[in-house]
């Protein structure tokens, strides 16, 4: 959509995110053309609404579900039990009772592994799931401590006991080591590393391996400089890798997490100029919901305040790296001046840039900031200060904006 047309949606929205639906269906179609033999599971935590959901289920990609609304959000929209994968530590007993019908499970830990089996004993009944594992590669390095899956060593040694338990049928094996990878070297070698580890799990388990989920990490550009993930590269050789192991993993079906990459490009994130004043020769622009709305930009702000690290260690999806986000004056000014884009909270840490260059903006006007698509209006803690809330807007492929009473 171009800035005109954002201008007239910024005249009766303060503050809005816009979802381009032309632009996740055309993600979609770079994934099909570049993984034929993979199948997709949309990570709904990146971005639940509705209808992105609903478009990314009619282009037929799973749910990757980490809670029971969004195995339900998938359900709502007619996806499959068996495309549904749900995934998340510290599952209650009420969470696997309430899904179990509806998606496949992947156990985190023995504890949960121990309520599954009570599950199924009360319903008399055999439940096929799967395990995720913290394997002893890492994504770019060795293995680590993590509070997600169950260490490799550990899982081997308890695996004969559970292939004991007569209501559980274990069938797929998943594993999640990073998201947000731009390097396609990376990305091949733990997919190969992964491959490995399958072979090894399916000879233990005794019988096929029926799927293999290898998580997420394709990442998108965030800054100015960096440089777009060669899909049909890591396609070619992740196609390769799997096309060699047909023989040996027959029954198995591959899958890959979408992690942000199908949305965090298709949506924008617009706020208006409430106010303008200068302090001490600082022009600060003060805009609606900027940490309370879009948090990201602010959590850039903060982060870089405590570290010189482009990148700290774990610090995803509330921190990409600096310079994630840029900004666009939404204003026919000619003239130019050097500005700090902050928001109406009480709090001083409410502040999305600081020194950015812009054309001259006055009270009334609008800013533009990308990559709002993903990890954005979810991570927002819009009840501080009891604001109102920015409005997510959907723009169909035939040009209609829908608002959320559509």
């Amino acid at each position: 959509m171009d800035n005109t047309a954002l201008r007239q949606l910024a005249q009766q929205h303060p503050s809005f995110y816009l979802y381009d639906q032309a632009a996740i269906v055309s993600a979609i179609a770079t994934l099909k053309t570049n993984f034929p033999t993979v199948d997709f599971l949309y990570s709904a935590k990146t971005n639940p609404h509705d209808k992105v959901v609903e478009t990314i289920a009619t282009q037929g990609f799973g749910i990757d579900a980490a809670s029971v609304a969004e195995v339900m959000l998938g359900v709502q929209n007619g996806v499959p039990k068996e495309k549904i994968q749900f995934s998340a530590p510290g599952k209650t007993m009420e969470n696997l009772a309430d899904t179990v019908d509806h998606a496949i499970i992947i156990a985190d830990s023995f504890h949960e592994l121990d309520q599954l089996h009570q599950l199924a004993q009360e319903r008399n009944t055999v439940l096929n799931i799967g395990i995720r594992i913290n394997p002893n590669f890492g994504f770019d390095g060795g293995a680590s401590c993590s509070k997600f899956g169950i260490d490799q060593d550990q899982l081997f040694a308890q695996l004969p006991t559970l292939l004991q338990q007569e209501h559980l049928n274990i069938v797929g094996l998943h594993c999640h080591l990073r998201s947000q990878s731009l390097d396609v070297d990376l990305l091949h070698q733990y997919h190969k590393n992964l491959l490995a580890l399958a072979l090894e799990f399916q000879t233990a388990l005794g019988h096929p391996l029926q799927f293999l989920n290898m998580g997420s990490g394709i990442g998108i550009p965030y800054g100015t400089t960096d440089t777009e993930v060669d899909v049909a590269a890591l396609g070619a050789v992740t196609t390769a890798a799997l096309t060699a192991l047909q023989s040996a993993l027959p029954q198995t079906k591959f899958y890959i997490e979408t992690g942000r990459y199908v949305v965090g490009k298709a949506g924008v994130y617009v706020t208006r100029v409430l106010d303008k004043k200068v302090s001490h020769g600082t022009t600060m622009i003060i805009l609606c919901n900027t940490l309370n709305g879009f948090i990201r930009p602010s959590i850039e702000q903060m982060v870089t305040g405590y570290t010189t690290q482009d990148s700290p260690h774990n610090s995803e999806p509330l921190f990409t790296s600096k310079g994630a986000f840029q900004f666009t004056a939404l204003t026919d000014s000619i003239t130019f001046e050097t500005v700090t884009l902050m928001g109406n909270l009480c709090t001083a840490m409410d502040v999305m840039a600081k020194n950015l260059t812009l054309p001259t903006l006055e009270i009334g006007d609008s800013v533009m900031v990308n990559n709002a698509g993903s990890y954005a209006a979810v991570l927002s803690p819009v009840q501080f200060s009891s604001q109102q809330k920015p409005v997510e807007l959907f723009l169909t492929s035939h040009g209609q904006i829908l608002t959320p009473f559509h």
